[in-house]
């Protein structure tokens, strides 16, 4: 799946590159496994601003996707390769042989016509779900669970992949993309294979309206602000602030951890920023 450059024809479109989508096979989602998408502008259910900076964008309907792959022991057979404009993944229709359909994350390599199926009895296959203690060790997984049947939770982005590392008793540890090792239950499920469209983190925006198309509202900084507005704010002139950075309630904005889970620190071995 290349990336192809724009044209330059104007400024705007100089430094534009954008996705082939040569491995989409079809343009428009299966209806039953779609839902009205409303637009929340960042608000809360209290219409409180509590997401800064979001707003506007395409209309979408959401895609319902298959997390949990709970469809033990059925095989499917992926029927088509989609864009959802809700992920930076593609996903995968599956046509059960019930004759259920369902979405799932599209992993690398995966190709239209291929079976899929989930369960301890599944072979180590891309696109299989299985329980870690049934996968090998050193094998590439997404979509992983943290609780037992709740559906995958985690490595659910565009070319992300967790390495199974080692299993000791009835935990497993898993090496996530971010370099953190994390330890989970061996009955959570798993899928083999790394998550598709490995080329997204690759593409230039190019201009600030097409971040506006997905509803990304310009950010505009502290120190531009007036002082009623944020800490840093005011001044005659520019400046650099005059304190060190603040968040607009105050609260020192660098060098400080905001990790606040203690509840699920001991499942982690290794944190992501340990040199």
């Amino acid at each position: 799946m290349p990336i192809k450059p724009r044209k330059p024809i104007n400024n705007s479109s100089r430094f534009q590159t954008h996705l082939t989508f040569d491995e989409v096979t079809r343009t428009r989602p299966e209806k039953s496994l779609t839902e009205g998408k409303t637009k929340t502008g960042g608000r809360n259910n209290r219409g409180q601003l509590t997401s800064w900076w979001r707003g506007g964008g395409h209309k979408q309907r959401y895609r319902v996707i298959d997390f949990k792959r709970d469809k033990h022991g059925v095989p499917a057979k992926v029927a088509t390769i989609e864009y959802d404009p809700n992920r930076s993944a593609r996903i995968a229709l599956l046509h059960y042989a019930d004759g259920e359909k369902r979405y799932i994350l599209w992993p690398d390599g995966l190709k239209v016509g291929s079976q899929v199926m989930s369960g301890e009895g599944a072979e180590v296959n891309v696109g299989n779900a299985l329980p870690l203690r049934k996968i090998p060790l050193g094998t590439v997984v997404h979509n992983i669970e943290l609780k037992i049947g709740k559906g995958g939770q985690m490595v659910r982005s565009a070319g992300g992949g967790a390495q199974l590392m080692a299993r000791e008793g009835g935990w497993a540890q898993v090496k996530l993309p971010s370099g953190e090792v994390r330890r989970v239950h061996v009955e959570c499920y798993a899928t083999v294979g790394q998550v598709g469209n490995l080329e997204h983190e690759n593409v230039s925006i190019g201009k600030a309206g097409r971040n506006r198309w997905l509803g990304w509202k310009p950010h505009n900084r502290g120190v531009t602000m007036n002082p009623v507005d944020h800490p840093m704010g005011g001044g005659e002139g520019r400046t650099s602030g005059g304190r060190h950075p603040t968040t607009p309630w105050g609260v020192p904005t660098k060098g400080y951890k905001t990790r606040n889970n203690k509840r699920t620190d001991q499942m982690i071995v290794r944190r992501r920023n340990k040199k």
